[in-house]
């Protein structure tokens, strides 16, 4: 028999449908509920958005859409660094692993950064969680979601540190959320209306 022929090994056996998934898989259970909590906040928010729409309009036009976008450039980049960093561990660079390990976690770090200058603009303007539905749920929400981007940050630290296959597999799992959930959020708080 062949190589071509013989059946691939999956990387996590006995873990069901998760089995055929890279990296740890109590990595995936983690990553589905969290997409489960941001899937509810998502219906919590359009069904808020439905009640109350000439509100949303009204504050979402006080978001900078553009601030937004480069948010998700510099996000999804950092998360196209990780894949490169993955692809770079498979082929065992560890060195090269570890630099894309880095690159993405300066950009995440500049993700924070942008967002921190984000939210002191609106505080300074006296815009406050408390302002309205709308900046109630815009700061929840992306609140909730730089807590990811931190524990984001601290596990590429922490592959970066203990560089294997799998580490790095289950850390880029958990970035890729991350870019993800961003991706669903930036139109939902600043384009859709």
């Amino acid at each position: 028999m062949s190589e071509r022929t013989l059946p691939r090994e999956l990387p996590n056996p006995g873990w069901g449908p998760l089995s055929a998934l890279p990296g740890n898989p109590l990595m995936w259970v983690l990553i589905l509920s969290e997409m489960l909590v941001f899937s509810a906040f998502f219906a919590l928010y359009a069904a808020q958005r439905v009640g109350a729409t000439a509100l949303f309009d009204a504050s979402q036009r006080q978001l900078d859409p553009l601030v937004g976008g480069l948010n998700t450039l510099v996000l999804l980049t950092s998360g196209l660094c990780v894949a490169l960093a993955v692809e770079a561990v498979s082929a065992d660079r560890i060195r090269r692993a570890r630099q894309w390990l880095g690159v993405s976690m300066a950009l995440g770090v500049l993700f924070g950064v942008i967002k921190g200058i984000e939210y002191a603009g609106k505080f300074a303007a006296g815009i406050t969680p408390e302002t309205n539905a709308f900046f109630g749920f815009y700061y929840g929400l992306t609140a909730f979601h730089f807590a990811h981007v931190l524990f984001g940050l601290a596990l590429l630290a922490l592959v970066t540190w203990r560089t294997s296959t799998e580490n790095v597999e289950t850390a880029a799992a958990f970035w890729h959320m991350v870019d993800l959930i961003w991706i669903l959020l930036y139109p939902l708080l600043y384009l859709l209306r």
